[in-house]
């Protein structure tokens, strides 16, 4: 029997954990042997397999046919061309309609829904929809922009998660979005199972954060970002979720989740991730729509998460950088850029000290501009 060490499930650090004394290491036996394996698809830190037997029929039926050799490199690379995600809308995989769509929409990205929006008799045949879809994905725009395509997909402890894996691996969307993320084991088995069948690097994974054990975790969780071999590369906010499981009350001004928002975008900034706002569910209010995304961009998400094309327009203007902000950042950008800066940490602008992290703010902003065509 040919064995291997996970490259990085079984070898995650027991503080990630939150326990002290968990296995260093678990073997992962190749799908041609009989030995014992680490259990796929656990459910936490060293904990049971979801559906142990079900995943290991399908690696040797399907994708896990072959596994990646140890020395093959799967790392992202260290700098990547920056994509904005200010509007970012579900579209039911079992919606034909909306699907004939997507190219015409002016939104950063798309998840394809294959969860929540699409009923438990739908879920196969919006499944096997993906081949077709992500076959015929829309070009790049005249400016060169092309719409990001992220799918989600059911819990791997549901009857549809694992073939859900089976087809999104194939169709190698941008993303994958993984619901109700619990810990970081949840997000590494998954990266596991795409390296070792070779599932290009450009494929991310994106994170729901909508359960209170999430919020208990999410410091290890967001960590990983800080390890390409990981792939996960965005959160998402699940409110809706988060008020079902714990019970508080859904205010306008949002103010009982106003510090797990708060949370979660420390912990994504921390890892090096996007963070994305969780839909605004009354799509014909418009207005509060608006001052919900202004909310969202003053705390310093990303974007949003939407529910129809309505809300596009909206959610694109509110993060979007002002003009007073843009010209802010070049006048610190040339302003360094002068001959008697050159090398200086601090200077004097406009009666105002500006450090160099201004610098790589006013950079960072500038290049949102511009991955927009503001």
């Amino acid at each position: 029997m040919r064995v291997q060490f996970s490259r990085r499930a079984g070898a995650l650090p027991a503080i990630l954990c939150g326990r002290v004394g968990a296995a260093p290491a678990r073997l992962l036996s190749s799908p041609s042997g009989g030995g014992r394996g680490r259990a796929p698809f656990g459910n936490g830190c060293g904990g049971q397999a979801r559906d142990g037997a079900s995943f290991r029929g399908w690696l040797v039926s399907g994708i896990g046919r072959t596994l990646a050799s140890p020395d093959r490199n799967r790392h992202r690379s260290g700098m990547e061309t920056y994509r904005p995600r200010r509007s970012v809308l579900y579209v039911p995989a079992s919606n034909d309609k909306a699907l004939a769509k997507i190219a015409q929409l002016a939104c950063d990205a798309v998840i394809i829904d294959l969860e929540d929006a699409v009923a438990p008799a739908d879920k196969i045949a919006a499944r096997e929809k993906l081949a077709g879809i992500f076959a015929n994905r829309p070009g790049a725009d005249r400016n060169g922009r092309r719409c990001e395509m992220v799918v989600r997909v059911n819990a791997l402890s549901s009857e549809w998660g694992t073939e859900d894996l089976a087809a999104v691996a194939k169709a190698e969307p941008d993303g994958i979005l993984l619901p109700k993320v619990d810990t970081p084991r949840d997000v590494l088995e998954v990266g596991d199972v795409l390296d070792d069948n070779f599932a290009p690097d450009s494929v991310k994974l994106w994170a729901m954060i909508e359960t209170p054990k999430a919020m208990l975790n999410i410091g290890a969780i967001a960590e990983l970002g800080r390890d390409p071999a990981s792939r996960l590369d965005c959160f998402i906010a699940g409110t809706n979720d988060l008020i079902k499981d714990t019970g508080v009350q859904a205010t306008p001004d949002r103010a009982y989740l106003l510090p797990w928002l708060m949370q979660m975008l420390l912990a994504a900034r921390a890892g090096g991730l996007d963070m994305l706002d969780g839909v605004f569910n009354d799509f014909r209010d418009l207005d509060a729509f608006a001052r919900e995304c202004t909310q969202a961009a003053a705390m310093g998400f990303d974007g949003k998460t939407l529910i129809h094309p309505s809300q596009i327009e909206a959610a694109n203007r509110a993060f979007a950088p002002s003009a007073q902000a843009l010209a802010e950042a070049r006048a610190v950008k040339d302003a360094f850029a002068l001959a008697q800066n050159s090398g200086k940490g601090v200077i004097a602008l406009n009666g105002r000290m500006v450090e160099r992290l201004h610098l790589a703010q006013a950079e960072k902003l500038l290049a949102k501009a511009a991955a927009i065509g503001a």
